[in-house]
């Protein structure tokens, strides 16, 4: 069973450390500059991949530490995000973020991870994460895609329009909440609707 509690950070008024230069740091970075592109984050990483290099070039938000890692460069930090390729400098972060009770996510290592990171779909301010629960990133990559496709690119408009209807109601949040349960009840497809009777 999937215990995880889902939650959307607000990564811009974190100091998020990404620990590792090389493929899986650039992508870990993408995946954080891909949900804000203003996030203050901070990669350490003897070698670091020219891609990076031009990724923080393009954003003065991005600092990068041309250095191995050490303790003290989760100073100040909120979240760490481990991609090396090395399995001792991952366990040590990782260790070292408990001691100060940091979270961290260390790349395809579930039992080492206080979260993980979800295959995300988004159309417009609408954002649906998908988890496996560590099981299969492939799965979720490709579930993702599937709802990519399906979801209409108009679902902004209804968001917009339903921000602008919630703002004209009336009453207490009860009554607006009642309002806007049943104005939203037509996403739902009834049993009867889909099974009508013989």
């Amino acid at each position: 069973m999937n215990t995880l509690f889902p939650v959307f950070i607000k990564i811009s008024q974190l100091q998020t450390l990404v620990v590792g230069g090389g493929y899986v740091g650039l992508e870990k970075l993408t995946a954080l500059l891909n949900a804000d592109a203003d996030a203050p984050i901070t990669l350490v990483a003897p070698e670091i991949r020219d891609e990076i290099r031009t990724l923080a070039g393009q954003h003065p938000n991005i600092t990068l530490i041309a250095e191995a890692y050490k303790p003290e460069h989760l100073g100040g930090r909120d979240l760490v995000i481990v991609g090396t390729n090395d399995k001792g400098v991952n366990r040590q972060v990782q260790q070292d973020c408990k001691a100060r009770k940091i979270l961290v996510n260390v790349a395809d290592t579930p039992d080492l991870c206080d979260f993980y990171l979800s295959s995300v779909v988004r159309k417009g301010d609408l954002k649906i994460a998908i988890s496996t629960n560590g099981k299969s990133p492939t799965f979720a990559k490709r579930f993702r895609e599937v709802l990519e496709d399906i979801l209409p690119d108009s679902l902004q408009e209804t968001l917009d329009n339903l921000t602008a209807i919630r703002n004209r109601l009336k009453g207490d949040f009860v009554q607006k909440m009642e309002k806007l349960n049943e104005i939203t009840s037509v996403m739902r497809s009834s049993k009867s609707d889909t099974n009508p009777p013989e």
